[in-house]
């Protein structure tokens, strides 16, 4: 079972790795948003297969640390986004 979940976070990181490619020539933000976003789940996902396939310690504390990190990655992202087109964050879309 454990060379199953091995591969199975050989995979995640796989897709975790593509998502880096969309970051870097992601053709609009919400795009590189959207992979940010990815490679923190994936990241999440991959320490807690590693942690279940070798019975390694501590790897799920790691796991929620990096889990709190991506939120308030996510958070600040779009506040910086919200910035620059002159909104206040919360404020919602303007009307021509």
């Amino acid at each position: 079972m454990s060379e199953f979940l091995l591969a199975t976070a050989g995979f995640v990181l796989l897709t975790v790795a593509v998502g880096l490619w969309r970051i870097l020539r992601g053709p609009d933000d919400v795009d590189r948003t959207l992979a940010t976003q990815l490679l923190g789940t994936g990241g999440i996902a991959v320490l807690l297969l590693v942690a279940a396939g070798t019975g390694a310690d501590g790897a799920e504390d790691v796991a929620l640390g990096l889990a709190l990190l991506a939120a308030f990655a996510s958070v600040a992202f779009v506040t910086s986004l919200a910035a620059s087109d002159g909104e206040e964050p919360g404020e919602g879309p303007r009307v021509p």
